[in-house]
């Protein structure tokens, strides 16, 4: 069954880091707001501490996770195994946004392989670990990553990305205004 821990143990990184996706999930304050769920793939998380994760945060069709995290905070990060043993770990904390031409983005963005279409990092004060037996998750193979985003944000200029980042993640579904959408807008 469940088991709590108040940080990463030497065995849940080891686990982390086999991992090739993991999902973000958060919720704007209003009850009548959309949850959201993220898939995240490529090489983008990293473990600062037994307490606090990084992941660089590419562009896409949204921004919902960027827009949660500035209203309220909480965001949860998921993993699961799809090969070898068995497992489910979240990870729950309070999430914080850091923005290119940050003095954070400036100390963690070295810590990352800035991949074309990077937008922020978002980085997660980790209160809570919990892992599960995921018995009856499937399995799965991994054959690669996909490259359709990079391609696509390799063929945009920045004046282009900035122009996409305007229209599609400024703002969320919920009309929250991203800390992105702050800086563009």
């Amino acid at each position: 069954m469940g088991k709590l821990f108040p940080g990463l143990l030497p065995e849940h990184e080891a686990f982390i880091r086999k991992q090739h996706i993991f999902f973000v999930g958060s919720a704007p304050l209003s009850a009548e707001g959309h949850v959201n769920l993220s898939p995240k793939g490529h090489d983008v998380l990293r473990i600062l501490s037994p307490n606090e994760v990084a992941y660089l945060d590419l562009t896409g069709s949204g921004n919902e996770t960027s827009a949660h995290v500035a209203e309220n905070g909480r965001i949860t990060l998921m993993f699961v195994a799809f090969e070898g043993a068995p497992m489910i770990m979240r990870l729950y904390g309070q999430g914080r946004v850091i923005l290119p031409g940050a003095d954070e983005w400036e100390e963690l963005s070295p810590k990352f392989e800035l991949l074309p279409g990077a937008r922020q990092i978002v980085a997660v004060r980790v209160s809570e670990v919990k892992t599960s037996c995921g018995f009856s998750v499937p399995f799965y193979s991994y054959e690669g990553e996909r490259e359709t985003l990079q391609k696509w944000a390799n063929g945009k200029s920045e004046q282009e990305l900035e122009r996409y980042w305007r229209e599609k993640n400024a703002v969320s579904m919920d009309g929250v205004t991203t800390p992105l959408g702050h800086i563009i807008q």
